[in-house]
Formats: C-alpha cells, structure tokens, sequence
C-alpha cells in the first residue's frame, strides 16, 4: 500500500482498493466499537468548532471515563499544571512526570545531554505507564512525549492512549510546521538527517 501516493483516494467514496475491509469490519466489537462510535460522535457535533483538549474531554465523557492519566514531559510542566486544572473539573486525573523515579542515565549506559551533571536522570515512561496501570485509568493523554519514550509507554499502558501534544522543540511542538514551511522542507531535500 502507498495511500500517501495515491491521488485518486476512491476509498473516500466507498472503494475497497485492499481486500480487508470485510475483515477489518469484523474487528470493530465492543470496546473497539464504542471507541469508534464516540469518535464519530465527537467529529460530527464538533468538527471545525473546539479544539483537540474539547473534544478530548468530549470523547472521554461520551465514553463514560471517570479517570484519566496525563503522561508529560517535565519541559511541559506548566502545560501539564493547566490541562490537569481542567481536567480535572470534570475527572479524576493521575499525572506521571516523565522523571518519574530519578533514575540515573549510567544506570543503563545511556547517552548523557547533560555531561556535567554528577547525575543525569532519564526519562520513566514505562514507570509512567506502571503507575496509571496501578490506578487503572481509562484514558491516558500523552503530553509531549520524547520519540520513542511515547511508544514504550504506549506499550506498556493497559488504557487506550491519545496524544494531545507531540514534543517538537524546535517547532514549538508543532512537527507540521516542518511541513507547512518550505524553507524546513528544502531541509529534507537538501539535507541528510
């Protein structure tokens, strides 16, 4: 499959171009269906008309949640501060910093950013996933996430997991903007990364 190439997108009017969707079809049951009916819920009342933090606490209402987990990068903390606050009006939220046990970067022989530092303490999201699995949440937010520390966490988390924000420092957490501006994309053109 190459849909990023595809100009056509006949799927968009109905055509099975892959041969699964009766299969696929077959796999929307209970919880997964529930998801899949709030979703569409949430798009049809709201699109175009509330943000990604609305229509998460939409989503999460309609499915009934009553508690919620903020995983975020502690570069985020003042983010993190403000969502729980709203949140939490209407859930209870557990929030995991993504430092979350101090453990030290040597422990596992871990590239270090911080070299001066006598310690340099790595981030935890397995450990973050661990403790909203303890106080089994029902929803877990991904807030700004390292690459690659949102997929072990994503792993590990036994609630389903959206992302409200992803970690772009460069782009002030928006990755798009590499895309949206043509002087970031000669970069790739241009460039090796």
């Amino acid at each position: 499959m190459k849909c990023a190439e595809c100009k056509d997108k006949e799927c968009y009017k109905g055509k099975d171009c892959t041969n699964i969707k009766e299969d696929s079809k077959k796999k929307y049951k209970a919880e997964k269906l529930k998801i899949m009916k709030a979703a569409a819920k949430t798009e049809a009342k709201y699109y175009m008309k509330k943000t990604r933090l609305e229509e998460l606490i939409y989503f999460a209402k309609e499915m009934g949640y009553k508690c919620l987990g903020l995983a975020f990068c502690i570069g985020l903390q003042r983010e993190a501060e403000i969502i729980n606050s709203i949140l939490s009006k209407d859930f209870r939220v557990f929030s995991a910093c993504c430092k979350i046990c101090g453990i030290d970067k040597s422990d596992f022989g871990l590239e270090k950013l911080h070299k001066e530092r006598k310690i340099d303490v790595t981030c935890n999201p397995i450990g973050q996933a661990e403790i909203f699995n303890k106080n089994k949440t029902e929803l877990n937010i991904i807030l700004g996430l390292c690459i690659g520390h949102d997929i072990l966490f994503t792993q590990h988390s036994k609630a389903p997991v959206t992302t409200l924000a992803v970690k772009d420092r460069v782009l002030a957490h928006n990755p798009l903007g590499a895309i949206y501006s043509r002087y970031y994309r000669k970069r790739f053109s241009k460039e090796e990364i």
